[in-house]
């Protein structure tokens, strides 16, 4: 233990009495990079099954503005965590030293942007006002820890626009315990690591790592480059000792320390599920005790108990009205119970990705619980933390992905549902007046589902005048002399949002002579697409959606309609569209209809993708031209 030590902070002072200056940096790692790593340097020495040090080093170039809150020196820690030989220097950017800080220069926080009642889980921030760019930050630390559940991944870096010049990890297994490790490559030959050594010892580095640009529709970084993933056999949190040889032994473990110590009612409880009288399917008990639930709780993070993962206990929950996606899952879970309805607390990688856990190397993770009640009829899901989010949907962070779902004698990988096309749904009907003063007047009624209910969800929280202020933002292609929303509709029984508009919009068509020309597609979708000549990696659409628009314009009096374009159809491998007209004396009707399909596709793809949507763009802008008789 002293050996290693003593060899550590020879280490470390090594790495101090280099200097980095800008003019080293290769420019393919300069290319899309806000940051370039230099060395991200680590060493795990595991020597019990309560005891793991950590030492790392990390240099960091800033190259610009928009790299700093990337460069933030940050230790994250615990009550049970002893930090030490913490140092930042600063160089500028020939790589002389412009100041040092040590462990005093930090602040001290709670970890949790979003604000904390209760927890244990803090932050050490070192935070720097840069002078000049670029600039270089040296950052390094030691940190011990009881916990040897948590082995962090070892990746290039999390982030776009971000290199990485060398990185290293060293682990060192005295423990005695075997030390499960798997190396996933990366699917797109992005980058490579290195395995050395053997035993005890080995080590894993990856060099010359060029920067993800963060262009149109890039994959995140996680699904781009290669990791290496860690998990003892046997390990300690919080004074819980468990085995992690398979999903079995572990979710035993997980639900005998995690869960069934929570799962814990009270006469007050029983008295509430007694008052609300249910009956029905299960589905209608379910969904009563749910929208229950939801009326009488908030979200508020908590991070106490058991490294931070012991949901809070449902008499808490009940009496304070408030807890984290831990404590409100557990505490529906205890409402099901006393109502006498199974349901499973299920672990979750929540992200706009479809992240989902390896099947084949079992390891703690995710950052998110919901809750799982099976049925005879297919599984009903619940999203906890949300007051206003609708009985059995899941939003677009938690569609499509595995579950770890808990249950007494184990872990069970389990698929959240996947929402089809026609399932993300948006449906426009207008009502529009064309005037002969250019302007248009008319309503609307707006209807949305699946992951464009999650996008609406927004809506709920707002006053009238901030929802007529976010919709003028949201449809600011059009030139609002007025627009109100109306009959607002959160359906949380069905899993829809529904309102109407009523609107008026200047310069809508324009005078040619006699005539006025407007768009057939008054509401549109503006965003510019770019081809790109030499891409260098996949594209991911996240979600399929569908989008479905009636327009009914009415001309003024004393005009004919002179041209409608032909009706269009479109097909491709990401979806179609479709475009119709329907002439009736001073009427006429458009039809228009747009699906995409979700999907990851290779970089040749992503111009035919680009021409397929620019085609749509074109195609919303046909013309109708009418003419004074």
């Amino acid at each position: 233990m002293k050996i290693f030590l003593i060899g550590a902070l020879s280490a470390a002072s090594m790495y101090f009495a280099q200097t980095y200056p800008v003019s080293a940096i290769p420019e393919t790692l300069k290319k899309n990079a806000n940051i370039v790593v230099r060395k991200d340097f680590t060493t795990v020495q595991i020597n019990k099954i309560d005891e793991i040090k950590y030492q790392y080093n990390k240099v960091t170039t800033v190259l610009n503005k928009d790299g700093d809150n990337k460069a933030v020196a940050y230790i994250p820690y615990d009550k049970g965590n002893s930090i030490s030989d913490v140092k930042v220097t600063i160089y500028d950017d020939s790589g002389k030293k412009i100041k040092s800080y040590s462990k005093s220069d930090f602040g001290d926080f709670a970890n949790n942007n979003q604000g904390v009642f209760y927890s244990d889980n803090r932050v050490l921030v070192f935070n720097y006002t840069p002078i000049q760019y670029p600039y270089t930050i040296d950052f390094s630390y030691q940190i011990s820890d009881k916990n040897t559940i948590f082995i962090p991944d070892f990746v290039p870096f999390f982030s776009t626009n971000t290199s990485l010049e060398e990185g290293e990890l060293k682990i060192i297994n005295t423990s005695g315990i075997e030390l499960r490790t798997k190396i996933y490559p990366s699917t797109y030959n992005y980058a490579s690591v290195v395995e050395s050594g053997s035993g005890n010892e080995k080590t894993y580095s990856y060099k010359n790592v060029s920067a993800i640009d963060d262009v149109s529709l890039i994959p995140q970084p996680v699904k781009i480059l290669p990791k290496v993933s860690f998990a003892l056999a046997k390990f300690n949190l919080a004074g819980k000792q468990g085995s992690l040889n398979n999903w079995t032994d572990f979710g035993t473990w997980y639900y005998n320390n995690l869960v069934e110590p929570v799962a814990v009612s009270t006469p007050a409880i029983k008295a509430e599920i007694a008052a609300l009288k249910l009956e029905g399917s299960v589905e209608d008990k379910v969904k009563k005790i749910y929208q229950y639930m939801q009326t009488k709780t908030r979200y508020i993070f908590v991070g106490l108990g058991i490294g931070g993962w012991l949901p809070m206990l449902p008499e808490e929950v009940d009496k304070k009205g408030y807890g984290d996606c831990k404590g409100l899952t557990n505490y529906m879970k205890i409402l099901l119970d006393e109502a006498g309805i199974p349901s499973h607390y299920c672990v979750i990688n929540s992200s706009p990705s479809q992240v989902s856990f390896d099947p084949e190397f079992p390891k703690m993770g995710g950052n998110h619980a919901i809750l799982m009640v099976p049925t005879e009829k297919g599984n009903i899901w619940l999203e906890n933390t949300s007051q206003q989010i609708a009985f059995n949907h899941l939003g677009y962070s938690t569609t499509d992905r595995n579950v770890l779902s808990v249950k007494k004698n184990g872990i069970e990988l389990i698929n959240t549902p996947v929402y089809t096309a026609d399932q993300n749904k948006e449906k426009q009907v207008l009502k529009v007046k064309v005037g002969d003063d250019n302007s248009i007047s008319g309503e609307g009624n707006f209807y949305y589902t699946g992951s464009q209910y999650d996008y609406t969800l927004g809506f709920t929280g707002l006053n009238p005048k901030e929802k007529n202020d976010a919709l003028r933002n949201s449809l600011d292609v059009l030139n609002f002399e007025k627009v109100e929303m109306k009959n607002f509709v959160n359906d949380k029984d069905k899993a829809f949002i529904t309102y109407d508009i009523d609107f008026k919009a200047s310069n809508f068509a324009k005078k040619a002579g006699n005539s006025l020309i407007f768009r057939a597609v008054p509401i549109y979708n503006n965003t510019i697409y770019k081809t790109e000549e030499s891409r260098e990696l996949p594209f991911e659409i996240r979600q399929s959606f569908e989008d479905e628009y009636e327009i009914n314009f009415t001309i003024p009096k004393g005009y004919k309609i002179d041209e409608a374009p032909e009706d269009i159809n479109l097909k491709s491998e990401f979806g179609y569209y479709n475009l119709s007209f329907v002439k009736n004396g001073e009427e006429i009707k458009v039809k228009r209809k747009v699906q995409v399909n979700k999907g990851m596709y290779t970089k040749e793809k992503y111009n035919e993708y680009v021409g397929f949507r620019k085609k749509i763009i074109n195609m919303d802008n046909s013309k109708i031209l009418i003419t004074k008789i």
